[in-house]
């Protein structure tokens, strides 16, 4: 059983021909909504991967809150402890280029509730040796909360990164496994990207934890104690990246979940988040396994 502790949205969408620059108005484009916000996403991930997986997060009384839960609840992820705050439901207002780049804001709404008496509430009971999945969406104060958790009870805790603040120095060496893109990771060492390598094996023998690199087409790396892995992505013309990075997230906890070795969990990861870049929206995109065994 994964838990997954975080933030749940409505993604309101925008494509255009190109993403506008600050002061400009750019005409044209199609407009949607979809499900999103990390957390959710990141737990749609883990479940269609194949684990069974718990949400804990809150939305608003509002019309938004049954359609950010639609696809969660179709597939099956449980919602037993979702909380109903006052406020409206977060919302995350995104723009998406021809070439599947994007902008995203913000607006948290219902996720700026979360507190750390919600940490200890989905830490509750969780044993030994299961696997905690963390994402910078809701207060950080929580977040942290369920870090310091995980740690005394031995749960194995995954934090992404996403969306990088300035807290996230202190408390990305809390987790027993951090994920991050090349930006964020730059953000984290202050060292550039021709310096990956060694600012990764710096930072895991530093904190004596397992750092995870994501790279869009070039795939993904692990630095641990140990050593250095890299697996690649599948090559593909993207459509929409932006429920990429959650993708990979939320498969590589099911596959840490399931027993498999971290190159194993990560090569499946990095495919599933190649997938994921086909199709436009966060969660709409997000393959099932089956998909994934295909392309693997």
């Amino acid at each position: 059983m994964i838990t997954v502790f975080g933030s749940t949205n409505l993604d309101q969408v925008g494509t255009v021909s190109r993403l506008p620059r600050p002061g400009e108005t750019v005409a044209g484009g199609t407009f949607s909504m979809a499900a999103g916000g990390k957390g959710a996403n990141q737990a749609l991930a883990a479940r269609r991967a194949g684990a069974e997986v718990r949400h804990f997060s809150a939305v608003g009384a509002d019309a938004f809150a049954d359609a950010a839960l639609e696809l969660l609840k179709a597939d099956g992820v449980d919602l037993s402890n979702m909380r109903i705050a006052e406020g409206p439901t977060g919302i995350a207002m995104i723009f998406v280029d021809t070439r599947g780049e994007n902008v995203i804001a913000v607006l948290p709404g219902a996720n700026g509730t979360m507190t750390p008496a919600d940490a200890e509430t989905a830490l509750k009971g969780m044993d030994a040796g299961t696997v905690l999945l963390l994402q910078q969406e809701i207060p950080q104060a929580a977040t942290e909360r369920a870090l310091d958790l995980s740690r005394a009870q031995d749960v194995i805790s995954i934090l992404n990164t996403a969306p990088f603040i300035d807290s996230t120095r202190t408390v990305a060496p809390k987790a027993t496994i951090l994920i991050a893109n090349e930006t964020e990771f730059a953000l984290l060492t202050g060292r550039g990207i021709d310096e990956l390598d060694a600012a990764m094996q710096d930072w895991a023998r530093a904190h004596d934890q397992t750092v995870i690199v994501t790279l869009g087409p070039d795939g993904a790396k692990a630095a641990t104690p140990n050593g250095l892995i890299q697996v690649p992505a599948l090559q593909v013309t993207p459509v929409d990246t932006v429920g990429a990075g959650d993708t990979f997230c939320g498969y590589l906890a099911a596959g840490l979940d399931a027993g498999l070795e971290l190159e194993a969990a990560m090569r499946r990861a990095a495919v599933a988040a190649s997938l994921a870049c086909l199709n436009p929206g966060a969660q709409p995109a997000i393959p099932y396994a089956s998909d994934v065994a295909a392309a693997l």
